[in-house]
């Protein structure tokens, strides 16, 4: 997809998790080749996928090593991570190793792969996708994600990025999570937080994340935060179908 010679095949879904790898790759203008995995048929769980990833779950990234190795990866802050130490040696998306921003830079991405990520998933199965309404799940998982939201608008009230003076990783990990508010029932996103909105759309601006958020199939949060709580609840109501039924055999094993 790019100007340039890459081994790189990436594994992905159109989750907030999945389009993370994408969006640095288009950034990068690294080369790859792409599976789309159905996760609503469990193509994640199958065996020739969970030798890639044994724990089942997307992204995953293979690739060869310079002298040849092949490696397989999984967890996308890893994956992150491998992209911009193997392939960003310009430091377009990234800072050098043992100068601040690059120690700040891993700080906010595992903020995000700890907190962010976490907390609005579990905001998204409450709201979404649990067989009955359970009011102490939704407030709980809904308020985490308002507050973890409140420490990235602080943040971006003084920086245009997380880091630096440039979108990094640690920016592309949340973006896809933060695009998709509407998802997990936050209301008012615009005015509540002023500063993430305009780092949103800041960055969507961007030809690599415009490019890359696309893949492997279209994406449609943005659309979704314009829809009615009861648009929202029909959209969902397919999916909580199949979330459900991946719950039921996982708790049978």
């Amino acid at each position: 997809m790019a100007s340039q010679n890459s081994d790189i095949h990436l594994y992905t879904a159109q989750t907030p998790n999945g389009i993370k790898v994408s969006i640095l790759l288009e950034e990068l203008g690294v080369p790859y080749k792409v599976t789309g995995i159905d996760i609503s048929k469990d193509v994640q769980k199958e065996p020739w996928f969970l030798e890639i990833n044994p724990n089942g779950r997307i992204p995953a990234l293979t690739d060869k090593l310079e002298d040849g190795t092949p490696i397989a990866l999984f967890e996308s802050g890893a994956i992150m991570q491998y992209l911009v130490e193997r392939y960003d040696k310009d430091y377009k998306v990234s800072y050098p190793q043992g100068s601040k921003e690059y120690y700040l830079t891993q700080s906010w991405l595992f903020w995000q792969m700890g907190g962010l990520g976490p907390m609005q998933g579990q905001a998204n199965h409450f709201t979404r996708y649990a067989p009955e309404k359970i009011e102490y799940g939704i407030n709980r998982y809904q308020n985490e994600t308002r507050r973890l939201y409140r420490v990235m608008d602080a943040q971006l009230a003084k920086n245009k990025y997380l880091v630096g003076d440039k979108p990094t990783i640690a920016d592309f990990s949340c973006w896809g999570w933060v695009a998709a508010h509407g998802w997990c029932g936050i209301k008012n996103f615009e005015s509540q937080f002023p500063n993430l909105n305009a780092w949103l759309n800041r960055l969507l601006e961007r030809p690599g994340l415009e490019k890359g958020r696309h893949v492997p199939s279209k994406h449609t949060a943005l659309e979704l935060n314009k829809l009615s709580e009861e648009e929202l609840e029909a959209k969902a109501a397919s999916s909580k179908a199949w979330v459900q039924k991946g719950m039921a055999e996982d708790a049978k094993k």
